[in-house]
């Protein structure tokens, strides 16, 4: 689909600020409709109330910024062919300051591994005794657990994996020396590294095997995604993002790996929607149910890049009966179905996307009922869904 423009969204939506409210009728029928005016003046009198008086809407990297004397507000709009507003959302409160991109954040962690790994090798090769040898290997089997159990090193690329899998071999072939050391008798090391590995690997096994006692009824009949599909986010505490919030603190992410991680090529000369291996994949309903949400048109973003826009992007919320699936971050223009449609499981509900609230391209998926999320079980697939794990539908 076509780029918004949003030096037009900009001035509409200042045109729309600055006007009496008498004229909203012919600058926002339908979100006047929908909103109501009494709601509308609350929202907009807040808006101005916390930047001080509106200066101007600018479009930034971060959303449109309703701009003023005390700071600015992020907004999101939407535009008929008329340049009329169609939809209107506003943050409830000033933007902060501008966090760090993704791709530097993922940069400062693999810096992070390497010199990690780096100092468990030294370390290994540099201990002067079998106890301190121990005490090293324990810390650095600490390590490999933090980055295969806690973190998901499969959406890396190789020439990040392959020299961490290395580091930790290194580390291991250190063992050779232990016949010309000699014992040592500090058990401070051994007891820390032992302490750090099984407090960590208990820890892992739980966040593994979490359950909230609230599960769907019966399986979802099938898997929303077809082939091999990667966990990112899923499990309980430290292992799942989604862990604190109530209606999602059962979702899962998903996203497709291979040798280039995430991606199709282990190089990209730009940050292109089309160089990620999960960007465009069929999703399919899970479940049958009536469609009770059905969003299209919000424009994909940037991969690494979250412009202020609705959490769920693109989207379809399917009504089970005693549950509401929820599938988000759908590709623009691909949403096949309409609000009160009755589907049945393994209806083409769109393609995997980058819109609303992510960094790349992936499928959100989570159920729930009554404000609260419940564990995603599905048909055929069996042991729990963590961070970590490779399921094949």
């Amino acid at each position: 689909m076509r780029a918004p423009d949003r030096q037009a969204q900009a001035a509409a939506l200042a045109a729309f600020l600055a006007a009496d409210p008498a004229r909203w009728p012919q600058l926002a029928p339908q979100v006047l409709a929908v909103v109501g005016e009494d709601r509308l003046r609350t929202i907009t009198g807040a808006t101005t109330a916390r930047v001080g008086g509106v200066r101007e809407v600018v479009d930034t990297r971060e959303g449109l910024a309703i701009t003023g004397p005390a700071g600015r507000v992020l907004a999101w709009v939407r535009l008929d062919a008329d340049g009329l507003l169609t939809d209107l959302r506003i943050a409830a409160a000033r933007a902060g300051r501008l966090e760090l991109p993704a791709g530097l954040l993922r940069w400062c962690g693999r810096v992070f591994w390497l010199l990690l790994f780096g100092w468990f090798v030294l370390s290994c090769w540099s201990a002067t005794d079998v106890t301190g040898w121990i005490g090293s290997a324990l810390t650095a089997g600490f390590g490999c657990l933090l980055l295969e159990g806690w973190s998901a090193p499969a959406t890396e690329t190789w020439w990040i994996r392959r020299p961490l899998e290395l580091a930790a071999l290194a580390a291991l072939a250190s063992a050779w020396r232990l016949p010309s050391l000699p014992f040592g008798h500090d058990d401070a090391q051994i007891v820390l590294g032992a302490t750090l590995l099984l407090g960590s690997a208990v820890a892992l096994t739980r966040a593994r095997r979490h359950r909230w006692r609230e599960t769907t009824e019966v399986p979802l009949e099938q898997f929303p995604l077809r082939g091999s599909w990667y966990v990112v986010q899923g499990g309980g505490r430290g292992l799942n993002h989604h862990f604190g919030l109530a209606e999602q603190r059962g979702a899962l992410d998903l996203v497709r790996v291979g040798p280039a991680g995430t991606r199709g090529r282990s190089q990209s000369p730009e940050q292109r929607l089309e160089s990620y291996r999960a960007y465009g994949e069929k999703v399919y309903a899970p479940c049958a149910g009536r469609v009770v949400a059905a969003v299209d048109g919000i424009e994909d973003q940037e991969p690494g890049v979250i412009r202020y826009v609705p959490a769920y992007g693109n989207h379809v919320h399917i009504d089970t009966g005693d549950a509401v699936v929820k599938l988000a971050h759908l590709r623009s223009g691909t949403v096949t179905v309409t609000v009160g449609q009755q589907i049945e499981a393994g209806c083409l509900l769109g393609e995997v996307g980058n819109s609303g609230n992510t960094t790349e391209p992936h499928l959100h998926i989570h159920a729930e009922r009554d404000g609260q999320g419940l564990d995603l079980r599905f048909a055929g697939i069996t042991k729990g869904l963590y961070r970590g794990r490779t399921v094949r539908a």
